[in-house]
């Protein structure tokens, strides 16, 4: 019999090396700062290169923003598959064995093709905002044939990572994951991911969404951009025609999530952020895992809030199993 699964993901497979910078190290390097860039491995070198004797890498760990995403919806106690692409090397070795670990099911657990995995630079400054620098590798050669049609066919949610719009064959694998999940009745969740796919995207990010998705993640910069409005309300708004149900952070603010039929509004949970790093990432996790045990937005709001104010509390994108199970139990109280 098929496993079951709350929530199937399809996202970029990278490794991950996080490291604090100064906003003039950005300036000098010509990074552009709180964006994610697609750059060549030697770019990555020529940066870290850079870096050598400034600054030590804090972790190096499996990570993209969707697998972020998934790895906290398995650790609030949700089941989880997730669709990818690394290569036969030690940086895939390492992504896979970090994913499996973690309990979410894979296709990658098999022969893997040659090449170069996917890794990130994530740069951090003094005001924990994250600026990150991707090589793509292999990840961006995720195509349809990835995905797991029976695996699929057994979640409740599929995940799709807004990211995925900058390699062609990536993008029509999200579109035809979206099409798959209509067929079997399964509801679609996507996220916009970052201001730079929105601003140099947006027409690609149109063709994911298609005629519509069940859950759409954004922030309030992403959302604005995307709708062309200069308002919170009107991009909101405008997002209800693309998606039944929205959900917007901001910051530390909190968020808005539209269920349909009600705004609810999210308090933000009071920290002192050290890395914004994988906030997004937590939030949609927790979401996703407090909608697909029954709870409604509120409740699940409020998880990913307490969820996202931890993250940020910390260095890195993710929280320990124990985190997890600490928060569920102060704001669902099991």
């Amino acid at each position: 019999m098929t496993q079951q699964y709350d929530v199937y993901a399809i996202g970029n497979a990278l490794v991950d090396t996080e490291i604090e910078v100064s906003d003039a190290f950005l300036e000098q390097m010509d990074i552009g700062k709180g964006l994610m860039t697609l750059v060549e491995k030697e770019r990555q070198m020529a940066l870290l290169e850079a870096l050598r004797g400034q600054a030590d890498p804090h972790s190096q760990t499996c990570g993209g923003s969707a697998a972020n995403t998934i790895i906290a919806t398995r650790y609030f106690g949700g089941s989880t598959f997730y669709t990818c692409r690394v290569a036969n090397d030690d940086t895939g070795e390492l992504f896979v064995r970090a994913l499996t670990a973690a309990g979410v099911d894979t296709n990658m657990t098999g022969p893997r093709p040659d090449g170069v995995s996917g890794t990130c630079l994530v740069m951090i400054t003094d005001d924990a905002e994250r600026t990150m620098n991707t090589f793509l590798g292999i990840s961006a050669t995720v195509c349809s044939d990835d995905i797991d049609e029976a695996a699929l066919r057994a979640s409740r949610y599929v995940y799709i990572e807004g990211y995925l719009v900058t390699s062609p064959s990536a993008r029509a694998a999200s579109i035809r994951l979206r099409e798959l999940a209509r067929q079997h009745g399964v509801q679609v969740a996507m996220t916009l991911s970052d201001p730079a796919m929105v601003r140099f995207f947006r027409d690609g990010l149109l063709e994911m969404i298609g005629d519509g998705v069940d859950l759409l993640f954004c922030n309030e910069d992403e959302a604005r951009d995307f709708t062309n409005t200069d308002s919170t309300d009107a991009a909101l708004a405008a997002l209800k025609t693309l998606s039944k149900n929205v959900v917007m952070t901001c910051g530390a603010d909190g968020a808005l999530a539209w269920d349909g039929e009600t705004l609810h509004k999210i308090a933000g949970v009071p920290v002192t952020a050290v890395d914004t790093n994988g906030a997004g990432d937590m939030f949609a996790g927790a979401f996703l895992y407090g909608i697909t045990q029954g709870h409604d937005f509120a409740t699940a709001g409020r998880l990913a809030s307490h969820a996202a104010a931890q993250v940020v509390s910390g260095f890195g994108p993710r929280l320990t199993p124990e985190e997890h199970l600490a928060v569920r139990r102060q704001v669902l109280g099991s």
